[in-house]
Parts: structure tokens; sequence; C-alpha cells
């Protein structure tokens, strides 16, 4: 968690993790992979953040200073919280949800930042919990929108109730086996479904093709390990789920601009 007077950014990014915001004293405005969406004041809003999105403008209420407060849950535990499948989808999908102030006020977010920031194991668990409690409690009313998913912005078909654990299962997979080879064929046979209709499905709902989704997340672990360890650029690759250290490299330029050497260096700089 982090609280701090927010700026506006010089450029999208993304992240491994959903992200929730909680704004006091202004709202913002965000470009969320080309969308374009205001956060409220005082209105807790969460968002898949593996999808590019740039802050771009801050509008205060007041002379008072602007502050964000952030919550960060990586995208693997977000998706082994249980009963809430349709939110977890939704957010994959690039769904931005504005939480209701009767179910998440700002004293329980500031709470949460005290107990975070008193780095107590148990007290970040019963974080969690919360969260998920508080998620599940969301799921209980209609879900209010700041961006739809993407299989209602494109007019595709929503899964049913019956597939999307489904669909959270075979992204649960993917994650937990990143290190591994991963095949479609692997991901479906989890599913118990065809490996073409399990390819088409996952396709469909998070908008992206299955490979597509598994190199992506591939990215996000490299990217995370280059700046959190100091381990070979070649191990990060093989830790990541790179067979090859050359399609690493062409893969992470592609997706970030620059070299995995340059981006830790960029990271140390900033450090």
């Amino acid at each position: 968690m982090h609280k701090f007077q927010p700026a506006p950014m010089r450029a999208a990014h993304w992240h491994g993790h959903v992200e929730f915001n909680l704004i006091s004293g202004g709202s913002m405005h965000y470009d969320y992979d080309g969308r374009k969406l205001e956060i409220p004041n005082e209105r807790p809003v969460t968002f898949w953040a593996g999808i590019p999105h740039q802050l771009t403008r801050i509008e205060p209420v007041s002379d008072n200073p602007v502050i964000l407060t952030n919550l960060y849950v990586p995208v693997d535990a977000f998706l082994l919280m249980p009963h809430i499948s349709r939110l977890q989808i939704a957010l994959l999908a690039g769904a931005v949800v504005a939480l209701s102030d009767n179910l998440l006020e700002k004293l329980k977010f500031n709470q949460w930042f005290e107990d975070f920031g008193r780095d107590d194991m148990e007290r970040r668990e019963v974080i969690k919990m919360e969260i998920n409690a508080t998620l599940r409690r969301a799921l209980l009313d209609e879900l209010t929108f700041l961006s739809q998913p993407s299989h209602q912005v494109g007019k595709t078909r929503s899964p049913s109730s019956a597939h999307a654990p489904k669909l959270v299962q075979m992204v649960r997979h993917i994650l937990e086996n990143l290190h591994q080879p991963l095949k479609i064929s692997d991901v479906a046979r989890v599913v118990d479904l065809h490996p073409n209709y399990a390819s088409s499905l996952f396709a469909e709902t998070l908008r992206v093709p299955m490979k597509r989704f598994i190199i992506r997340m591939r990215l996000l672990r490299a990217r995370a390990l280059l700046m959190e360890s100091s381990a070979a650029i070649t191990t990060v690759a093989e830790n990541a789920g790179f067979s090859s250290i050359t399609q690493f490299y062409e893969h992470f330029k592609s997706a970030y601009g620059v070299s995995p050497f340059q981006m830790r260096n960029r990271y140390a700089q900033i450090e």
C-alpha cells in the first residue's frame, strides 16, 4: 500500500496487480487502455493494472492537497480469493469498478493502510480476508462500472456462471505454471474442455488470445524479477518460463521498448 500526492504520468504503464484507488481532495482522469474515465473523489475504485493505464489529469476540489491511497493485490493472490469469480473475470476483461461508499468507506481503507505499515503477517492476512469479504458483498448488488468489461464493450457474449469459474481456473493454472512449458491443450485439460473451445472462450472473454496472455504474464513476472532480485538475466528468463533467451529479449523489447538490462538499470537509478 502507498499513500502519496499523485502527479500525471508521462506514459502509460502496467504491472501484475489488481489495484484499488482511493483519492481524497479531488478526482483523477485516467487513460485506461485507450478509454477515458474519471476516478471520483472519496470513492474506492478497483481495476486490473495488467492493462496499460495512465493518470493524465488531477482536479482538486479545494486548496488542500490531493492524496491518493493505492492498494496492490498480486493478480495470483486475487485469483485465489473464493466466491468472486464474476468480478475476477470482469476485471481481467478490462472492467473498472467503483465500490460503494457504504461498502468500503475511507476509514476502512485507512485502517488497512495502518495495518499494512506495521509489517505484521497476521494483520496482512486479515486485510486479504477483509478485501475478499468486501468484494463478495459487492457482488450481492449490481456492480458500478466506470469502464465496462470487454465482452460488453465489444458486444461479445458474457461467460455463463458455469464457465466463469473455468476461466478463473485456467488463469490460475497459467499463473501457477509460468515457469513450465504451457500448451493450450494442457490448460484446457485442467477444466475438462476441448482445446479449441477453451481457447475460444478465453480469447472471447479476456479479449486476448491465450498464447498472448501467457507471454504477457511471463513478461510481467520477468519485469518483477529484474526489479526485485539480482539474478542473472538468463535466470530471470528461465524462471519466467522463456525457453530461449533470444525469444525473451525479443518479447521484452517489443513490450517495454528497452532491453531487460536497460530496464534493470533504469529501475536502479530510480531507486
